[in-house]
């Protein structure tokens, strides 16, 4: 079994979903902590006639202090999902798989979601359908772990008795290569790299949400996915 992991980002881009294909298990790691600055958890880039659109979840931070990102609860004060479908619908009305995703997005911003962990993770399920990306989800904060990284990711493969781990390459500097070795978990690192394809508003803008890529090559997006490089083990060049 091979295991790989990312926190659960909101609508995340194409090589999220690239790295979860080699993979049997994809755990998500909402058990750890919320960043304090900016992060791809409550924000993402998705494209219109300006360029990049970003949209924000506004979430609750202040006076919180640290916060487990499953603890995260989104802020309803004022009517932010509303203005997000809105500058979707104008930006990709013309996109070719738009209205296949069009029920979805309704759905989603028509609901009040209790935490930023639920919402982001309906998202992630809907996009690895849609990807056919068939690993398996299972949350951090379902296994029962106390350790941090360089052991975390380690502990998590024991716990899953994994035979192999799919690490990002930028996870390097805080991973352990000798505690998979000498708990028999083969380490490979996998260096996703922005994909190409036509979209609207002119010349291709790498590494948008992975909405973007559906939006406009539709069943295709699979097979772009699958085009990305192999992970390679810890020596390999």
């Amino acid at each position: 079994m091979i295991v790989s992991s990312y926190q659960p980002y909101f609508a995340p881009f194409p090589g999220f979903f690239a790295k979860a294909l080699h993979a049997d298990v994809f755990v998500l790691m909402d058990a750890v902590q919320f960043p304090r600055g900016t992060t791809w958890l409550t924000r993402n880039r998705f494209k219109n006639d300006q360029g990049a659109l970003w949209l924000t979840i506004p979430v609750w931070k202040k006076g919180l202090g640290l916060q487990k990102i499953n603890d995260v609860r989104i802020c309803y004060d004022f009517p932010w999902q509303k203005k997000h479908l809105t500058s979707l619908k104008t930006a990709y009305a013309k996109a070719p798989f738009f209205e296949e995703h069009l029920p979805f997005l309704e759905e989603i911003f028509s609901q009040k979601f209790e935490n930023l962990l639920l919402l982001n993770l309906k998202i992630i399920r809907h996009l690895m359908e849609s990807l056919r990306v068939p690993a398996k989800i299972v949350l951090l904060s379902e296994l029962d772990l106390k350790e941090k990284e360089p052991k975390l990711s380690v502990e998590i493969c024991r716990k899953m008795g994994a035979s192999g781990f799919v690490a990002q390459s930028g996870a390097k500097k805080y991973l352990d290569p000798q505690g998979f070795e000498r708990a028999g978990i083969e380490l490979k690192f996998f260096n996703p790299r922005p994909v190409v394809y036509p979209q609207l508003w002119g010349a291709c803008l790498p590494n948008l949400s992975a909405f973007d890529l559906l939006f406009h090559c539709g069943p295709k997006s699979h097979d772009i996915l699958s085009r990305m490089p192999e992970p390679k083990g810890v020596n390999a060049t």
